[in-house]
């Protein structure tokens, strides 16, 4: 059969996941928090706009502005965010339901639980909470709660229904700051309202590297359109006859050693003929702008593990997770917190993402894989000082190799790395992301917050990673030309690394 009857998908068709039309992120997913997001972010932003909007367009012509509390579209999209405003309250009550409930659930706590048993307050939970909590006093008698997170995966805060994704062909890498404004329609985007775990992404992303028939393919879109509610010929210029640079089978490393290839800022594939391993995934799309780098083209086939280091929007891109899902095998993330709102599950998350093999890894366990194995290493820092379990770094040992990629992990208490250091000996190369002074934590934890907080202690508690040296930017300036020869990282504050 002739190459000219396989149809594939273009390698520049971009997915932009959705929740409410807002760009998606894990913390929108899990019910615990998507319902506090949506109702101290999402819809005070939104409101904010349709009473100044002005204001708004005025404040984003200033660099500095940009990710702040600020609908990035023109005033007189007034009438379109007060649609999406009318259609949250209207389809998603439960969003202010859960939401009041919580705060009126803490406000119970800190003004009856003063150190007495608690059994008798489970009666005075609010309606919509009941059966979804635990009650439970810390070791200073300090009053707090939990969520059974996996029964609220179960019930009506659950929004898939409120799930959807762009879609539309690119050919440059501008792009506006995706999380502070939702996303409205335009002629280039088309529209699909299929939620996440349908399968019907995985064989269109499949397509990329997979082709069909035009028959096959016509089949294939009929069924799409009618599941995702558009119209049959919407993605018709989506596909092209032109096979991939290289194939995905060839794609897949044979050597003897360990191949590295950086993919742009936390993402790297580590594979050796044994296996092949991805993390905290993010990655460009093909088309011609003049750079040499690594894009969805140069992954193989298969992946045998992915691995997340922490539940952050920018190391948990629900974009690429969407269009990888059908190459990978296996999912390693840190363990969860067990129900505090502030770190929802990543394995939950996943799951309901439709991942099948979801693992969690903890604090110095080990799984082993085929010619070597994945341990975990405490990560500290990047999470404003709050009780969060859900980050972790990940030690990669390969064909006698060892690699650590610890993301955005801040040696703000150097003696752990020590004892650590005593297991582990030595690490051939550390990939390690710098972040000197980052967002304040109410960027990103604000709207999950239950007491309000000063400026001073907002701008302290920051997002900070790591600021271990210059010597870090030459290294990811050489990954990121060319594929990584192992070779030993020096870094005078890490204590794994002799001189």
């Amino acid at each position: 059969m002739s190459n000219k009857k396989l149809m594939y998908l273009k390698n520049n068709i971009k997915v932009e996941p959705l929740v409410n039309t807002w760009y998606a992120w894990s913390f929108l997913i899990s019910p615990m928090t998507a319902s506090m997001i949506i109702a101290n972010a999402h819809l005070k932003i939104m409101k904010s706009y349709i009473q100044s909007p002005e204001v708004h367009e005025r404040a984003l012509k200033h660099p500095e502005m940009l990710g702040g509390p600020f609908i990035d579209c023109p005033a007189n999209k007034v009438q379109d965010i007060a649609n999406l405003i009318d259609k949250i309250e209207t389809d998603y009550g439960q969003v202010m339901e859960f939401e009041g409930a919580v705060r009126e659930l803490d406000s119970l706590l800190k003004e009856e639980a003063v150190g007495m048993s608690m059994q008798d307050l489970y009666s005075k939970v609010p309606q919509g909470l009941r059966g979804y909590v635990e009650l439970f006093y810390d070791l200073n008698h300090k009053p707090s709660f939990r969520f059974i997170e996996r029964l609220l995966y179960k019930s009506k805060y659950f929004l898939e229904s409120a799930q959807s994704a762009f879609l539309e062909e690119i050919n440059d890498d501008y792009r506006p700051f995706a999380l502070g404004t939702p996303r409205l329609l335009s002629e280039e985007q088309i529209h699909c309202k299929l939620p996440f775990s349908s399968l019907l992404w995985d064989k269109l992303f499949r397509l990329k590297c997979n082709p069909v028939t035009i028959e096959q393919l016509q089949d294939f879109l009929t069924e799409f359109s009618q599941e995702a509610q558009i119209h049959p010929n919407a993605l018709s210029e989506f596909f092209t006859n032109i096979p991939p640079k290289i194939s995905s089978v060839e794609n897949r490393y044979q050597g003897d050693g360990v191949r590295i290839r950086y993919f742009g800022h936390a993402c790297i594939l580590v594979e050796s003929k044994h296996t092949s391993i991805l993390i905290d995934p993010a990655i460009s799309y093909t088309y011609p702008n003049g750079l040499d780098r690594y894009s969805y083209e140069d992954l193989p086939l298969n992946i045998d593990y992915l691995l997340i280091t922490h539940a952050h929007q920018d190391h948990v891109m629900l974009e690429h997770l969407l269009q990888l899902r059908h190459k990978i095998d296996t999912v390693i993330v840190p363990r969860s917190g067990a129900g505090e709102l502030q770190d929802p599950s990543l394995k939950l998350f996943f799951e309901s993402f439709g991942y099948l093999k979801v693992l969690e890894i903890d604090e110095m366990e080990t799984i082993n894989i085929p010619g070597g194995s994945i341990t975990g290493v405490p990560f500290l820092g990047e999470h404003s000082d709050l009780n969060i379990r859900t980050k972790i770094a990940h030690l990669i040992q390969q064909n006698g190799k060892t690699i650590l990629c610890a993301a955005d992990s801040n040696n703000i208490e150097s003696e752990i790395y020590r004892h650590v250091k005593k297991q582990i000996q030595h690490i051939d190369v550390l990939l390690l992301g710098m972040e000197c002074s980052g967002a304040p934590l109410s960027w990103l934890y604000g709207p999950l917050l239950l007491s309000p907080i000063t400026r001073k202690m907002d701008q302290s508690r920051r997002l900070d990673g790591s600021n271990v040296s210059f010597r870090q930017a030459r290294v990811s300036s050489y990954l990121a030309k060319k594929d990584l020869s192992l070779k030993l990282i020096h870094s005078g504050s890490n204590p794994f690394v002799g001189h």
